[in-house]
């Protein structure tokens, strides 16, 4: 099956027929599952998502480029994929092994602003789910609201407010597929407490340079970065970081019924006084992500043996 036929507008229905629909069904699904899982040596138990910084080829520090036994599927030849645009975000998956697990790690992920609607941002997870993952742990990079973050900071997210399901735009509208998961999800355990808890042992024991913390976060639609108000107002709400992404992911990952950890890495300490005159860029996302990313790869394969070892049947 040739992949390069399905372009970011198309999908495919039950019949094998192209259209311009507003989700994919069951089938789509596992059309693209199959063209994976016919790709790769064996099924994968965690996915990765690298967020902004966190996933390209810098001094060979990434975390997809030092799997070992790598299969590359870049998204462009996969059938129903969306094709990331953002820089930063690779845009392929990569199979292999860390710390001795089989992963898959999303290398660059999907974000509304770049014209797609939340289920199509949030389509991977459930792909994942089809080829075996059960366990997800996503990561981004954002926006420190929290006065104590400082630029180069990890936050783990123990709680997220999703600013777009207020407006209405969530990845699970619309019919519900019984097979992924019921048609009313909790969201209260989203995030799994006791990953929580190891993640920040792991980063106290290994002594990895800066700080952690624990917060919540939450995603707005973008592309722009916000105004004083807004992140005044997100203050007040008690969010600690704000960023672009993760949300809908981790909604449809819960769906699925996935085990779920997620973490930003705070690229920038936002700006809340109309006399600050400094303002947000995606060239500091990129620099601070260059900066963190050994520090947040071996968190991560840390991460991953504990769940291999302790977790996974």
């Amino acid at each position: 099956m040739n992949g390069n036929k399905y372009t970011n507008g198309e999908i495919r229905n039950g019949n094998g027929f192209e259209t311009n629909g507003d989700s994919c069904t069951y089938d789509d699904l596992m059309i693209t599952a199959k063209y994976v899982l016919d790709r790769i040596p064996k099924m994968p138990s965690i996915g990765i998502i690298c967020g902004s910084g966190m996933g390209q080829y810098w001094n060979e520090g990434a975390l997809a480029d030092t799997l070992q036994d790598k299969t590359i599927i870049p998204y462009g030849e996969i059938p129903n994929f969306p094709v990331s645009t953002v820089e930063g975000h690779a845009g392929q998956l990569v199979f292999g092994a860390c710390s001795g697990t089989y992963v898959v790690c999303m290398q660059g992920r999907f974000h509304h602003y770049e014209g797609y609607p939340l289920w199509k941002c949030a389509m991977p997870i459930r792909v994942m789910k089809l080829i075996g993952v059960e366990f997800l742990i996503a990561t981004n990079a954002a926006g420190g609201i929290n006065p104590a973050f400082n630029e180069g900071d990890v936050m783990l997210i123990k709680d997220h407010i999703n600013m777009m399901g207020f407006a209405g735009n969530n990845p699970l509208q619309g019919p519900n597929e019984s097979r992924f998961g019921p048609r009313f999800p909790p969201m209260c355990k989203a995030y799994d407490r006791d990953l929580i808890e190891k993640a920040k042992d792991i980063w106290k024991n290994q002594q990895f340079d800066g700080r952690l913390f624990e917060g919540v976060y939450t995603c707005l639609g973008g592309p722009n970065f916000e105004t004083v108000a807004e992140l005044r107002m997100l203050k007040l709400l008690g969010v600690d970081a704000v960023g672009m992404s993760t949300v809908h992911e981790v909604l449809t990952a819960r769906h699925c019924n996935m085990t779920v950890l997620a973490f930003s890495l705070i690229t920038n300490e936002c700006v809340m006084d109309y006399y600050d005159h400094s303002q947000p860029n995606h060239e500091e996302v990129i620099d601070v992500g260059k900066l963190r990313q050994s520090t947040l790869r071996r968190f991560v394969e840390e991460i991953v043996a504990y769940i291999a070892k302790n977790r996974m049947k």
